[in-house]
């Protein structure tokens, strides 16, 4: 297991394209200036020793060693042991809508946006709190089974969109089904499951998969985001912009159904919260689980990062005085070999 201590340096490697179109371009200059000095044939006469195939392989060489020093700066470090280390929390799952009624804009910038900015703050939030997240429309999917890696957690929350399901509607039930096998830890006594959804296009189980919720100490809170207004649904088709219509034309309006989600948090001994108050959503969920007792638990880990720096700033060192010393004068065996043929000119 690595960790990356200063990924910002990555923005380095920018600066590589810049250095390869200039050493082109001075290249090219180079040719054309050469043209007007003298024919080709003649140079080649002139400067029998400069080599083309030298000056190319002193770019590759610097620019690995640029490249290796700027993975230096980063500062890789690899974890060396695996341990057992205990820790208290809750364990919570995030059932998140992804459906295409989630991408109207009738909240900013999207009701889907929205509901991820909810769920990173509040993962922003946790301690040693175990966290899963599930994604679902006509179906549900586990897009993260339940971990303390709170960097993974919204890592994959970014990549939540419609298009990783196969089929659209919003299956809650299947959702809550889903939520309840994330909880692997029998002794927990505080289960969390948080639904984001604008309760739109129901199933007609999800009262019934609340009421086994429920029964397996799993408690409900559903977030709603959207507005009873309700907004147009956008689709992009290569790079169009046009609006989701109904089979006679019409502009479908997609609305919040509150009333459904706060059925589904009664049913779950829950609360519906308001996502589109955005920080008032935050605080209830931070003030749950700072108030809730933590349950211990076990869980295996990387430990004793050790960094790895040094390695790559030595390579890099390397490449940088080799490209010092290595001449852009051809040596013989290179001769010997002729690779561009140069011999046919004498």
């Amino acid at each position: 297991m690595y960790r990356l201590e200063q990924p910002i340096y990555f923005y380095l490697l920018a600066i590589l394209p810049i250095i390869w179109f200039g050493y082109f371009m001075v290249l090219w200059w180079k040719k054309r200036t050469q043209k007007k000095f003298a024919e080709a044939h003649l140079l080649a006469k002139l400067s029998p020793e400069q080599s083309v195939f030298k000056s190319l392989l002193k770019m590759i060489v610097l620019s690995l060693g640029f490249t290796l020093l700027i993975i230096g700066l980063v500062n890789p470090k690899m974890g060396t042991a695996l341990k057992t280390v205990k820790r208290s929390g809750v364990d919570l799952v995030f059932a998140i809508d992804v459906s295409k009624s989630m991408l109207a804009e009738d909240v900013a910038p999207s009701r889907l946006e929205k509901a991820k900015l909810i769920i990173s703050s509040i993962i922003d939030k946790l301690g040693s709190d175990r966290v899963g997240i599930i994604i679902y429309a006509g179906n549900a999917y586990p897009l993260l089974p339940i971990t303390t890696d709170h960097a993974a957690a919204k890592m994959f929350l970014e990549n939540a969109h419609p298009n990783l399901v196969s089929s659209q509607g919003t299956a809650i039930g299947q959702a809550i089904k889903l939520a309840q096998t994330y909880y692997d830890n029998d002794e927990q006594t505080n289960r969390f499951l948080f639904i984001i959804s604008d309760g739109e296009d129901h199933g007609e189980d999800a009262a019934t998969a609340t009421n086994n919720a429920t029964q397996n100490a799993i408690k409900t809170y559903t977030i709603g985001v959207g507005t009873r207004k309700g907004g147009p649904i956008p689709i992009k088709d290569n790079g169009r912009l046009h609006y989701k219509k109904d089979k006679d034309g019409n502009m479908v309006i997609t609305q919040l159904h509150d009333d459904i989600l706060k059925e589904i948090a009664q049913a779950g001994n829950g609360t519906y919260i308001d996502g589109n108050k955005t920080k008032e959503a935050i605080s209830f969920a931070e003030d749950l689980i700072v108030n809730a007792d933590k349950k211990e638990f076990e869980t295996k880990e990387f430990s004793d990062y050790k960094d790895q720096f040094q390695w790559f700033v030595g390579l890099g060192l390397l490449f940088v005085l080799i490209d010092v010393f290595l001449l852009e004068k051809k040596t013989k065996w290179i001769q010997k070999l002729n690779l561009f043929d140069e011999k046919k000119h004498h």
